[in-house]
């Protein structure tokens, strides 16, 4: 679909993104979507914020050494961010693929970026291997981070990393064991062992409590 010199290529239940041309930039657009359901006023307010909120939150991921779109504008008539546009490969479509050594490898990487946006005190909120794209140079940018929020809490580190962990075992199941526990490497490497135990722990009584609650 193009419309207005923009080509929609992801339609999602709060923004949709676009790739356009922005002062002779390839771009991405992510636009969040009105809510007919909420008051106009109330509807304005609430998407002006989380657009501010998710470009902040990127540039203090940048800040903390992970790579992460760069941010070009942010339209607060349009609710927009116009960013980046990462040329690469989604680790979804490629972490199969790959050998084992850089299959190891890659999700050693993963674990560490992890680390370091807890270290921060960053909550990515969707951490999926759709939301992390791989390019050349072997850089894996993070991407999508409109559910992401502040938070040293152990509970909320725990429910972002067992995202990691389910992402894995339902897209990359043949691999889970290995690539996981790769992961779980690269984050202690990262954010030292104590801490990470805490957030492991928090993972290991998540996953209990839902196994608990399904009977």
């Amino acid at each position: 679909m193009e419309k207005n010199g923009l080509k929609l290529i992801k339609k999602g239940a709060e923004a949709n993104l676009y790739l356009a041309n922005w002062h002779g930039k390839e771009v991405i657009i992510k636009k969040r979507i009105q809510k007919k359901y909420r008051i106009k006023a109330l509807d304005e307010k609430i998407r002006l914020y989380r657009t501010i909120h998710e470009a902040q939150i990127m540039h203090e991921a940048k800040k903390a050494g992970v790579a992460t779109p760069t941010i070009f504008f942010v339209d607060e008539i349009e609710k927009a961010i116009i960013m980046e546009y990462i040329k690469g490969v989604r680790v979804k479509e490629l972490l199969d693929s790959l050998k084992p050594n850089q299959r190891i490898n890659l999700c050693l990487e993963i674990g560490k970026i992890i680390g370091k946006l807890h270290k921060k005190g960053i909550i990515h909120g969707d951490l999926t291997t759709s939301n992390m794209i791989f390019i050349e140079n072997e850089k894996i940018f993070f991407i999508d981070f409109g559910l992401s929020f502040y938070s040293f809490r152990e509970e909320d580190r725990g429910s972002d990393l067992l995202l990691m962990k389910r992402a894995l075992s339902s897209t990359h199941f043949k691999f889970f064991n290995k690539c996981f526990k790769s992961v779980v490497e690269g984050y202690k490497e990262e954010i030292g062992i104590k801490e990470a135990l805490k957030t492991l722990n928090k993972v290991n009584e998540i996953e209990k409590r839902g196994r608990y609650a399904e009977r």
